[in-house]
């Protein structure tokens, strides 16, 4: 019989979903997929049985609704201090899962090279593997997770295609500063190297950190794919509502690609979405005040749980280092952890290309009583 694509070798089953299987059938709290266990906001719910009853419920304009696109228009143009135009600069996607894909997909060849900072999320090496590419792994250092400019240097003299940056970083939680940002982009611009970001963290950044737009810096927009999704910010994971904003050239190439992996999101969470793209400034900062929260409360918890930690700059994760228990194998860790603690977490052997064995992930996306039992629970281990 025929085997399967030799490109397969280059994918592994998804640990983060294995863990999440293991949570579900032993009842552990789920710490290890990233999504939150509270409702999105009530106007947004709300929205969505609106979008049902009028109709909204066939297929929509491939690269995204009119509405959804002019909603998502009006509010990154503000955050990006940048003019996207709805028609010409973006294109909606099933979440940023396929927003990193197509986006990669349209402008990666095969043996071409891309960048990507270690440790990265489960997606990026896959997704280059379906292009055809070949990664150049870049390390980010602990405990800051900072980078080695001669080092990126070195990467980017191999002449890659592209860079991948995720900024707010999963699962390390690193914020890179205008100046590690500054870096990236004049070699990008000196080695004539696309960016393509993974920005969906935007708005979970914790002070005094903050988050600055690649392609908002002198000469980036026409060379950045800027992924993004509204499923962190709104707490809609499930909605799968991505999407990629790039220059007319970038984004002729995105469309095509979408077209053919998917067609279209969801039409009526389009309609729906596009309320709470329209929701003010306090939203945002409400939502950095309700993370800078749940994470402070965890973090105690590791604390006292007798766990180390890097501290997360932004995004919703954590980085626990498992060192003192004695184990090689951080899959056993996380095994044994459901079984003494009934808390669920992910190893983080498989975000890092680095042979690094000694960290999980936590996800705090989580009501301030379930990170109080999870706290509770990881206290055995002190």
């Amino acid at each position: 019989m025929p085997q399967s694509a030799h490109r397969l070798t280059y994918f592994t089953d998804s640990v983060i979903n294995q863990m999440t299987l293991l949570a579900r059938r032993s009842g552990a709290i789920n710490l290890a997929s990233g999504f939150p266990d509270f409702n999105p906001p009530d106007e947004l719910l709300a929205a969505a049985e609106r979008a049902l009853r009028a109709g909204y419920n066939q297929y929509a304009i491939p690269w995204g609704s009119t509405h959804i696109r002019q909603a998502l228009a009006a509010k990154q143009s503000r955050w990006m201090g940048l003019e996207i135009d709805p028609d010409a600069h973006i294109t909606v996607t099933c979440g940023g899962t396929e927003a990193m894909l197509a986006a990669m997909l349209s402008v990666c060849n095969p043996g071409d090279r891309v960048i990507v900072f270690s440790p990265f999320y489960e997606t990026y090496e896959p997704d280059i593997a379906m292009c055809g590419a070949e990664p150049v792994f870049v390390t980010l250092h602990p405990p800051q997770f900072n980078f080695d400019p001669a080092e990126l240097r070195r990467a980017f003299q191999q002449h890659p295609k592209a860079l991948i940056l995720c900024n707010p970083s999963n699962p390390c939680g690193k914020v890179f500063t205008p100046q590690e940002l500054q870096i990236i982009a004049d070699l990008a611009q000196e080695f004539d190297t696309l960016v393509i970001t993974d920005e969906v963290y935007e708005h979970i950044v914790y002070p005094p950190n903050f988050h600055t737009y690649l392609a908002s810096l002198p000469g980036m927009f026409e060379r950045t794919l800027s992924c993004g999704s509204l499923s962190k910010t709104y707490a809609i994971t499930g909605w799968r509502l991505g999407y990629v904003i790039a220059s007319p050239q970038l984004t002729a190439g995105v469309r095509k690609v979408h077209d053919y992996l998917t067609l279209c999101a969801a039409a009526p969470l389009q309609e729906a979405a596009a309320t709470a793209l329209a929701f003010p400034d306090s939203y945002y900062h409400d939502l950095q005040a309700g993370y800078t929260r749940r994470r402070d409360i965890f973090l105690q918890g590791l604390q006292q749980a007798g766990l180390a930690f890097s501290e997360p700059q932004g995004a919703y994760f954590v980085l626990a280092d498992i060192s003192r228990f004695g184990f090689e194998d951080d899959l056993s860790f996380c095994t044994w952890l459901v079984e003494k603690t009934g808390v669920a977490g992910v190893p983080g052997s498989s975000f890092f290309h680095e042979p690094i064995h000694h960290y999980i992930r936590l996800n705090f996306a989580k009501k301030d009583e379930t990170l109080f039992e999870a706290c509770r629970r990881l206290a055995q281990l002190a």
